[in-house]
């Protein structure tokens, strides 16, 4: 009977802690290979690589191979390659700072690109194993429904919706949701004509994600994986763009964004859900999300970010003469203060949250 008791006691609290672990291990994982973009091209461009490093904060394990340190450090919140001469003068030949604007483009960009690679990948894992991915094509639209009343028909294909293209199903709810006065302009492919209908009213509740038509769904082939999976991945990220245009126009606040623990709790919680549903696919779905929504905003033109050091490049090579070191690191320098005190208030933010649960 004791014994019993443990055994239940043990499996509940295991229970709870395997989704964290998962999540912490995925996080690690977007990192790794992040960090193995930049790794990677500048040891092929023979860059000199002083430290790989995952996660930040004090050193829990150093081993040094060749001239470059392996790091493992106690904060799972992100990761860095050190490259010499990436913010200093060195003279060095192999430093980064001393190969030419396109190499150091490449090196700078490869991070974003693996993450968001991984995300596509994932995505057509994600269709594998669902065996059908929705389409933009009406499948569903009857004489009741406002819709049809304002000239939508079954078989009209939706290319775009208020000037915005629609690349996917997950596009349409989402231009339905941010819509502010539920009047759109709906562009849409009807047998070989382009057919535009303006003032267009649409039934939708944004929490259940329903508009008064549907869209169909094709069965996933070994053919269409991928380019189904590229729709998704593009959808994705401009799904993020978009959230950061509301953002700033002031529709969403600090509560509604997410940092590396709000992030693992919603991994962990995905995860357990999707165990306990035998939902899989859900989870993929949320894995290659959070991937693609990575690698998007490290392309942001903004310092301390790598969109902010691509800028630099694109100006060198625009201007034919690279910005001055010394200026650049300042602009760096205090965009990495600023962002580590916005990480610090999200943080506290998803703790905050955690507490009140």
């Amino acid at each position: 009977m004791i014994y019993s008791a443990l055994s239940i006691s043990i499996g509940a609290v295991w229970g709870k802690i395997w989704p964290v672990l998962f999540a912490i291990l995925f996080f690690g994982i977007i990192i790794a290979l992040h960090e193995c973009g930049h790794f990677l091209t500048a040891k092929i461009f023979k860059i000199r690589v002083n430290e790989f490093s995952i996660g930040m904060g004090p050193a829990l394990f150093k081993r040094k191979k060749g001239e470059t340190q392996y790091s493992l450090r106690a904060l799972p919140i992100g990761g860095f390659v050190s490259l010499e001469g990436e913010d200093e003068i060195s003279e060095d030949p192999r430093a980064f700072g001393n190969q030419k604007a396109w190499k150091r483009f490449i090196v700078i960009a490869a991070g974003a690109t693996i993450n968001i690679i991984l995300g596509l990948l994932l995505i057509c894992v994600m269709i594998g194993i669902d065996g059908k991915t929705p389409t933009t094509v009406v499948s569903g639209v009857s004489e009741q429904m406002e819709s049809y009343a304002n000239g939508v028909r079954d078989g009209d294909k939706i290319l775009k919706i208020n000037n915005t293209r629609v690349f996917s199903a997950r596009d349409l709810y989402y231009d339905l949701f941010r819509d502010e006065d539920g009047v759109f302009e709906i562009v849409l492919k009807r047998g070989d004509k382009t057919v535009t209908l303006t003032e267009l009213k649409v039934q939708y509740d944004a929490e259940a994600g329903f508009c008064d038509f549907i869209v169909g769904e094709k069965k996933a082939q070994f053919f269409t994986i991928l380019p189904s999976a590229v729709k998704e991945t593009v959808s994705m990220g401009k799904l993020v763009w978009l959230s950061l245009i509301d953002m700033i126009r002031g529709h969403y606040g600090l509560k509604d964004l997410s940092g590396p623990v709000g992030t693992i709790g919603i991994v962990a919680q995905t995860a357990d859900e999707a165990v306990q549903n035998a939902d899989y696919a859900g989870i993929i779905f949320i894995l290659a999300f959070i991937t693609v929504n990575i690698g998007i905003v490290n392309l942001l033109p903004l310092p301390a970010l790598d969109g902010g050091r691509l800028l630099f490049i694109f100006i060198e090579i625009v201007a034919r003469k690279p910005v001055p070191k010394k200026f650049e690191a300042i602009v760096h320098a205090a965009g990495l203060i600023l962002l580590l005190a916005l990480m610090a208030l999200i943080t506290f933010n998803d703790v905050w949250n955690l507490i009140k649960r």
